[in-house]
């Protein structure tokens, strides 16, 4: 007899299910939050004031992804409506420390945090005695000791009541059914979340679960399971010259508390200075001038790909649009991000690779090299693909 295949474990993402994910910038009050996020957004939602809690309600906006292959698709098919891939963006009010107990906006605060599904966070490293600091001076391990342990404890907080609800019901629980010993896994799970937090001391999101345990974190929507981008604003001159005393014990406390998640410099000051200039050519020639350029595409490129996102694209000569997926979504619901019909009466999907395109030039070319492929239901959409769905009446 042949051997037995393993089972292939099914690829569960930490985090909610979906493809309109969206990211939440947190921070102590008074780090450039708001002023961030107005860079960003290309508006002026977010109030931007040298005062805690300037920002009350959060702001929302939707960052166009920058992608060289996107442009690429536009000036090939030039097409009637460009429509790029997005990340949506939160300016969330600012925290402070005994926010998980509710000091200053800190309920509000956690609230707003739980519904983002990643984090970009960013961390004040210049001085300015214009600019208060809530705690007094500007000191950016503290501020993100501040932040990691306000998630924490309101994590904590949150699992330790589950945990508790769940025992209440669990006392009467037996060993015969399947439904109870179902049961008895979850309160053995949550337990296992409750000590990675508490005797581990870490991030929810920092832990290896099994496919299981994710689905079971996933339902908890904690606060330490979502992503995190550390965004250090710096000075101008600071940025420029790529200097400042605070980066490299910055990179110490991320490589030993949260290895692997990303940091990016960047500085809101110069950021608004590009922002004022009337035209692309004028910002392009001020970067050549101070041998630095804005770092606003590359922070929203981490935060999309922090959420697991990736994009397919749709061309012809009506449109050229980027359609966001999960990464691991299967070709029927990619196509069904299009409209439910697609995925409801899916037959298949022509699907060919962007590099393969660039490469032969034409669709016709990447058709006759073979390259232009019929998927099926399991196919899984890989980043970049470029599809034309067919689906039954």
């Amino acid at each position: 007899m042949p051997p037995k295949k393993a089972p292939v474990e099914k690829k569960v993402l930490l985090g909610r299910p979906g493809n309109n994910l969206k990211i939440g910038i947190v921070g102590l009050p008074n780090v450039g939050k708001s002023s961030f996020f107005n860079v960003l957004s290309k508006t002026d939602l977010g109030k931007a004031a040298n005062f805690p809690y300037a920002t009350i309600n959060p702001e929302e906006a939707r960052i166009p992804v920058p992608d060289p292959r996107f442009d690429w698709l536009c000036e090939t098919y030039k097409p009637a409506s460009r429509v790029p891939a997005h990340l949506t963006c939160i300016d969330i009010a600012g925290l402070t420390a005994g926010a998980s107990t509710g000091a200053g906006l800190g309920n509000a605060f956690l609230a707003n945090v739980r519904a983002v599904d990643g984090i970009f966070q960013v961390v004040r490293a210049f001085d300015d005695a214009e600019v208060i600091h809530v705690e007094g001076d500007v000191d950016p391990i503290r501020d993100m000791e501040i932040i990691s342990t306000e998630l924490r404890l309101k994590d904590i907080e949150w699992v330790e009541k589950h945990l508790e609800g769940l025992r209440k019901t669990g006392r009467s629980l037996g060993n015969s059914s399947l439904a109870d010993k179902q049961k008895k896994e979850e309160i053995a799970m949550v337990q296992k979340v409750y000590d990675v937090l508490t005797k581990e001391n870490k991030d929810v999101r920092k832990h290896p679960w099994n496919a299981k345990e994710i689905d079971v974190v996933n339902g908890l929507s904690l606060l330490t399971a979502k992503p995190v981008t550390y965004l250090v604003n710096l000075s101008e001159r600071d940025y420029v010259r790529k200097k400042n005393k605070w980066l490299p014990k910055i990179k110490a406390w991320i490589d030993e508390h949260n290895a692997g998640d990303p940091l990016i410099p960047f500085s809101v000051a110069l950021e608004e200075r590009l922002m004022q200039m009337g035209s692309d050519e004028e910002r392009a020639e001020e970067e050549k001038r101070i041998g630095a350029t804005s770092a606003l595409g590359k922070i929203t490129t981490a935060g999309y790909t922090s959420l697991d996102l990736i994009r397919y694209f749709t061309c012809g000569p009506d449109e050229v649009r980027a359609w966001t997926i999960r990464r691991g979504t299967k070709a029927p619901q990619a196509a069904g991000v299009i409209h439910s019909d697609f995925e409801n009466k899916f037959v298949c999907g022509e699907i060919m690779a962007y590099e393969d395109l660039r490469e032969y030039g034409s669709e016709a070319a990447v058709k006759a090299a073979g390259k232009l492929k019929q998927q099926g239901k399991t196919y899984e959409m890989v980043d970049g693909d470029i599809a034309y769905w067919k689906s039954g009446q």
